[in-house]
């Protein structure tokens, strides 16, 4: 079993057809400099219309504490990711909600780095040198395998589409897939129609992920 997350949902309509279509978690972006940025008040009326078993994040880049918590509270989240150049203390130190730490591969990235940051969760995406993700890049799932070895609960992100997830599934064996721009017809904006077969891709790997 795998858990599937729709990152970068900018409208309700995205969010319903989402959940309609299996999605476990959605994903909201507070970073201001984003395309896909969303007021955290918009976000609140969109949870308020979603069953209460999907798992909703918010997508933070270095965000001070105070004004991260007071997001949670207003939009009412289950969960903060930080995708930005949060130390493992600020990770440590931020309580009352589960913390997904987004980690960037790069050439150099060694999968034990994982372990520094005390989180419930570490989303591995692939390094760009200007963008925090989203940028439809993948890297190489093998440092994804031995990281999954390491944390509990690994997300992984980074170039993932309807045409590769299902390969990504079986190679890595995740305990969560996630995908922003390779379901989308325009930054921000969900193909339906993407989101409904990037995730029958995701289920079929994760099935022969259990024969195996």
């Amino acid at each position: 079993m795998v858990l599937i997350k729709i990152c970068g949902i900018t409208n309700v309509d995205d969010a319903l057809a989402a959940v309609e279509a299996g999605a476990d978690a959605l994903g909201f972006n507070f970073y201001p400099k984003s395309p896909r940025y969303i007021a955290p008040g918009e976000v609140r009326r969109i949870i308020e219309q979603l069953p209460q078993e999907v798992l909703c994040a918010g997508v933070f880049v270095n965000e001070d504490a105070d004004s991260l918590q007071r997001i949670v509270h207003e939009a009412g989240l289950g969960a903060a990711q930080l995708h930005g150049d949060e130390s493992p203390e600020f990770c440590r130190d931020l309580r009352g909600v589960m913390r997904i730490k987004a980690l960037r591969v790069g050439e150099d990235f060694l999968a034990e780095e994982v372990t520094r940051f005390g989180t419930e969760a570490i989303l591995l995406d692939a390094f760009t040198k200007d963008a925090f993700g989203g940028t439809g890049r993948t890297f190489d799932w093998e440092v994804a395998r031995r990281a999954r070895e390491l944390v509990p609960k690994l997300f992984l992100a980074g170039g993932l589409t309807t045409e590769n997830v299902s390969e990504a599934v079986r190679a890595v064996r995740p305990f969560a897939v996630d995908v922003c721009s390779g379901v989308e017809t325009a930054p921000g904006r969900k193909s339906q129609r993407l989101v409904k077969n990037f995730i029958e891709a995701a289920r079929i790997g994760a099935k022969i992920w259990d024969k195996t």
